[in-house]
């Protein structure tokens, strides 16, 4: 089976959404945009690629100029805002990661943070769950939150186990045997991550049923 190329001229759109990653082509217009507003994101890393054009970002209050071929990226509750430099349009590619509602947190003019603003999953070029009775999302959530307590307590059991062989391995130079408790601890890690990804599945199906929401502008 083959893999689909995208072209940053054309696929100007979210093109992959998992809770591991929202990554995307986006064109920017001279003038006031969505991106010029300073916002950050609670759990996010988002890494700014430019294609074309040239533009202003504001990061942590510092500004710079990028063009093609440069990147920058803001990490987690990092403020930061885009403004297109010259007439021409930009295109960048963009990602954040993880991408957990609610992915944006904006400002005040006084700099205060505001309240939470979960979106429609249309603004992420996704569609929203509108058949599954909401009881049962709710529900489902509930289970998967449950059942990542369980994963992780094991982990946590199996850790510390482990963590005196390690230290007793590593102590004496016995190499082998301490990447082979490494493996030993990774298995259990490894479920937890997987169920927690779980969890921000089900966390961002639920959301957009889940009250009112605010629309990207």
């Amino acid at each position: 089976m083959g893999f689909t190329v995208y072209d940053c001229r054309k696929d100007i759109r979210n093109i992959l959404v998992t809770p591991q990653i929202r990554a995307r082509f986006c064109r920017m217009e001279p003038g006031p945009g969505s991106l010029d507003k300073f916002h950050t994101h609670d759990l996010g890393h988002e890494i700014f690629i430019i294609l074309s054009g040239r533009v202003e970002f504001r990061i942590s209050g510092v500004t710079k100029e990028l063009g093609p071929g440069q990147m920058c990226y803001a990490l987690a509750d990092e403020p930061h805002s885009v403004r297109v430099l010259g007439d021409e349009p930009v295109y960048m590619y963009l990602s954040v990661t993880p991408h957990i509602q609610p992915t944006h947190t904006q400002y005040s003019d006084d700099g205060e943070r505001l309240p939470p603003q979960f979106r429609p999953s249309s603004d992420y070029d996704t569609e929203t769950d509108s058949t599954t009775p909401i009881d049962v999302l709710i529900d489902k959530h509930v289970d998967t939150a449950h059942s990542v307590a369980a994963v992780a307590q094991n982990s946590a059991q199996i850790q510390e186990q482990m963590a005196a062989a390690l230290k007793q391995a590593l102590a004496t130079g016995d190499d082998k045997a301490a990447a082979e408790i490494r493996d030993i601890m990774w298995e259990p890690l490894l479920e937890t991550f997987k169920k927690v990804n779980e969890l921000a599945t089900e966390w961002n199906i639920l959301t957009p049923r889940a009250g009112t929401l605010h629309v990207y502008r």
